[in-house]
């Protein structure tokens, strides 16, 4: 059913299937307002993780919303749990990209583990006392992801890891990480995944890098050093890690496309705040045209962009095919981010241009969300290979 957020210039109209949806979206709102977006500039100014919430969130059940309830989840279909990030990432780019990574992080399991791993791992992965972190990029294969170099020896009943991750998100403080490793030949079909936990004897993290945004959220190479893992931790069969990566990532890149448009929205009730005080020529900047229309083209890309997110939730919801269209929500949407918070700067002309004001901080973070999880570019050739078929060059 339709709903109008009680807050901000919006409307932001929310299509919620069912009152357990719209509950748990104003149970989000009010976490947002108390527990998270009172401390985010000063917090993220620091540095600092908040890892206190996650655990709060997760009590809440936020963390595992897309999920089975058998194992702890909460059994929402993407369509909300997107709208959920969004609201979230709007507070707190750093906790919303937080949640979309634990999910991602949990999809392996969730969706290729045994019965037997889902229901030794999942409770404690869904109920909020554990965060995950992926691994899948490596210094030298990022876009190219399939030539990843990690190794994975199996020795009987054990494997044994060894090489360097990189831009892992939660890195260093995660509780367990879903890697991918070579176990065999070169290529994708060479490549197996692996439930790591966090304290595992050879695996370090290096410090975390230093970002243009996002400086809340650790980010870190993680080396793994004759770490050994049980057979029991592998997930799914020997050589099937890259369709098990390349399955998450799909839904992640969703994950992405609603925790940009929660930092458009952000971006452009923080604009159109401002601007209702602001005078110049005895008249308040809303009053002008030009700036006006700015407004109108930043709602219009926002609206578009959450539309465009939900359809491809609903493809996923319906079992159909959706890989097309959340490259397309994941291009579009982080494009709208980046373009609105950038807009925004402009509205609030010097004031935007400083720390006094969340904007700029808005337009550091849009940055990173047409990097993360495949980066726009590759995204473009996602979509054109569905459009007019695979490469045919030599």
């Amino acid at each position: 059913m339709p709903q109008q957020a009680p807050y901000g210039p919006g409307p932001v109209v929310r299509q919620l299937p069912t009152d357990e949806a719209r509950d748990l979206l104003e149970l989000t709102r009010d976490i947002a307002r108390r527990e998270i977006a009172p401390a985010a500039a000063a917090q993220e100014e620091a540095g600092r993780f908040p890892r206190e919430v996650f655990t709060l969130i997760g009590r809440a059940g936020l963390l595992g919303l897309p999920y089975e309830e058998e194992y702890g989840g909460g059994g929402q279909p993407y369509e909300v749990y997107l709208q959920v990030l969004e609201e979230l990432a709007a507070a707190r780019l750093t906790v919303g990209l937080g949640v979309s990574v634990h999910t991602l992080a949990s999809h392996a399991v969730a969706k290729f583990g045994s019965k037997q791993q889902r229901a030794d791992h999942l409770p404690h992965m869904l109920g909020g006392e554990l965060l995950g972190a992926y691994c899948l990029s490596e210094p030298t294969s990022g876009s190219d992801a399939a030539s990843l170099r990690t190794r994975a020896v199996r020795d009987g009943e054990q494997w044994t890891l060894d090489g360097t991750k990189a831009w892992i998100t939660h890195g260093g403080v995660a509780d367990f990480y879903t890697v991918l490793a070579r176990s065999g030949g070169e290529g994708a079909r060479g490549i197996t995944a692996y439930l790591v936990p966090g304290d595992a004897p050879g695996l370090t993290a290096a410090a975390p890098e230093r970002k243009m945004g996002l400086k809340g959220s650790p980010t870190a190479q993680l080396h793994f050093d004759g770490v050994t893992v049980p057979d029991s931790r592998r997930i799914g069969e020997e050589g099937q890690g890259f369709a098990i990566a390349l399955s998450a990532l799909d839904s992640g890149r969703l994950g992405i496309a609603a925790c940009a448009i929660g930092v458009a929205q952000a971006a452009m009730e923080a604009a159109v705040g401002y601007m209702g005080e602001r005078r110049q020529f005895a008249h308040p900047l809303t009053d002008f045209q030009g700036l006006r229309f700015m407004l109108a083209d930043m709602a219009t890309r926002i609206e578009a962009g959450r539309a465009l997110y939900l359809s491809a939730a609903r493809l996923r919801d319906a079992g159909r095919p959706f890989a097309a269209q959340a490259a397309m929500a994941k291009l579009f949407c982080t494009d709208t981010a980046m373009q609105v918070t950038t807009d925004a700067v402009q509205l609030l002309g010097g004031y935007g241009y400083t720390a006094d004001f969340p904007v700029e901080r808005y337009m550091r973070e849009a940055k990173v969300l047409q990097i993360v999880e495949g980066t726009n570019q590759i995204q473009r050739m996602v979509i054109a290979r569905h459009v007019a078929g695979p490469e045919t060059r030599d």
